[in-house]
């Protein structure tokens, strides 16, 4: 017997929650449904919805949560919402994929994980790189041992954004680390398999607003292994991720967080991306249907975590971040 469709709530009609609509809009309709988009304007829910031709439209995120046809919540709004909304989500038995970085610190990561497991609702945050195939079958390489032990991580994100880009502005949760940061955070982590550091070393630049505009982290973790982490928001980086073992060096190319290819010992392999005609913001959007059929497969097996992303892995990565960016200098009022 097949499984019903699931049905998918949209909070947020930004840049991010179009791309996603977008990225869904690939996958089977047997499979995923979007019934309705949330916005704190019913303007912008309506045209939302109306370019993505989804049958219903809220001015509110407390009306798409009522909305008994919904299954999960898609939360695309801006972070500093994150834990109030995500809390909105699960108060109403929605379950929820929320975009990273899933909240401002560790603190309120903490609270928003432990109300997710208190209400036994499946939770994850959107960290789209994850269930993309160029990095599963990394990580299948590394666990298979083709490139030896690895010892070494490197992982770069620089894009120059201007000074009135939100990643510039502290007021409005800015921060390289914090949004780039969470990337190549996570990078580190999926090939080192969560392993918790040692000692983490960080510096960098803060901008006029009290915002990092760089940071260069070194992460020292047991037997031996290490990984440098840097991020900028003024200059463009190659953008590309290495695990580099004792035996070869995989490479995850630009932009890495979103990779259609991995570079081997052997020669490149290339994943094809899901197509579509419509105009995408980000590289490689598409790919962002992966996470979705992830919560899809979870859901219908009785996971309230992904064992691909789990909220506890989702809690180490904010402490990675916090502790770079409190060495840089960056407070949030929210600290």
């Amino acid at each position: 017997m097949t499984s019903p469709p699931t049905r998918w709530g949209i909070m947020g009609a930004g840049m991010i929650s179009h791309d996603w609509a977008v990225a869904v809009s690939t996958l089977p309709t047997t499979e995923h449904q979007i019934l309705a988009v949330s916005a704190r304007s019913k303007e912008n829910a309506e045209n939302f919805a109306r370019e993505h031709n989804i049958a219903k439209a809220y001015g509110s995120y407390a009306e798409l949560c009522q909305d008994k046809d919904i299954d999960v919540v898609y939360i695309g709004t801006i972070h500093p919402e994150h834990l109030k909304l995500g809390k909105l989500a699960l108060d109403h038995g929605k379950h929820v994929l929320c975009e990273k970085p899933l909240c401002m610190n560790v603190k309120e990561t903490v609270e928003l994980v432990d109300y997710a497991r208190s209400k036994k609702l499946f939770f994850m945050e959107a960290i789209w790189s994850r269930f993309f195939p160029a990095y599963l079958k990394l990580k299948e390489d590394i666990d298979n041992g083709s490139i030896g032990e690895v010892v070494q991580v490197i992982a770069g994100m620089g894009l120059q954004f201007p000074e009135d880009n939100w990643r510039r502005s502290k007021e409005l949760g800015g921060g390289t680390v914090i949004d780039m940061g969470t990337y190549c955070c996570q990078f580190a982590s999926l090939v080192f398999s969560g392993l918790k550091p040692e000692k983490i070393i960080a510096s960098g630049h803060l901008n006029s607003s009290g915002a990092d505009d760089s940071s260069s982290a070194t992460i020292i973790y047991p037997n031996g292994k290490t990984a440098t982490l840097i991020t900028h928001s003024q200059v463009n980086f190659p953008c590309e991720a290495l695990a580099i073992g004792t035996k070869g060096t995989l490479k995850l190319p630009f932009p890495f967080w979103s990779a259609d290819k991995l570079e081997t010992p052997n020669g490149v392999i290339e994943f094809a991306l899901p197509k579509s005609d419509k105009k995408i913001n980000y590289w490689n959007s598409t790919g962002l249907s992966y996470q979705c059929q992830e919560v899809r497969r979870c859901i219908q097996n009785g996971l309230t975590e992904s064992p691909i992303l789990t909220l506890d892995e989702t809690v180490l990565l904010a402490e990675m971040r916090e502790s770079i960016r409190k060495q840089i200098g960056v407070v949030y009022p929210t600290d």
